[in-house]
């Protein structure tokens, strides 16, 4: 008999047995991450953004920014995507050193475009709001096919068994 931490860890997460559909749900917790990561953003911004302004300059104050906002965002994002998109089991360091390797290349792009826009006068919560879509492409096909990804388990859609499917 099979325990029920081992059940659970089985079955595709909550929000992926509601929708069915794994772009649907990655967009969903993409959502709430995108949200949580951006409120992490101002309220760094309105922070540490500002101390590092007047005491270092705009460039470092962006980059501070984006660097305490990019930690705790990411920690976040990593749980609810492992908790409910994709479900899997094991490997939790392994799984969030990957998790982060796409950030780093989303942070790498952000690290660059930031500091410009900022100045060329955009405001930086305006900036940051505009990368967004450049690193949520980013990052959907890296955690899809390489954050979570499992080589021995199928995908982890819900699809019909054989004897359900109708010819």
């Amino acid at each position: 008999m099979n325990q029920p931490d081992e059940d659970a860890a089985e079955r595709p997460g909550l929000i992926l047995r509601l929708i069915k559909d794994q772009r649907v749900a990655f967009l969903l917790v993409g959502a709430t991450n995108t949200g949580v990561g951006f409120l992490f953003f101002i309220f760094f911004d309105l922070t540490v953004g500002n101390w590092l302004d007047s005491a270092v300059n705009e460039t470092v104050g962006s980059l501070g920014t984006l660097f305490c906002a990019h930690v705790l965002g990411v920690l976040f994002a990593f749980v609810m995507y492992r908790r409910f998109v994709f479900r899997v089991k094991g490997h939790v360091w392994r799984d969030l050193a990957r998790f982060e390797s796409v950030y780093l290349v989303a942070i790498a792009i952000n690290a660059v475009i930031l500091p410009i826009l900022v100045g060329f006068g955009w405001n930086r919560i305006l900036a940051q709001f505009s990368i967004l879509v450049i690193t949520t492409l980013i990052s959907w096909f890296g955690h899809k096919g390489f954050s979570f990804r499992r080589e021995a388990e199928a995908a982890t859609e819900i699809e019909p068994d054989e004897t359900e499917r109708k010819p």
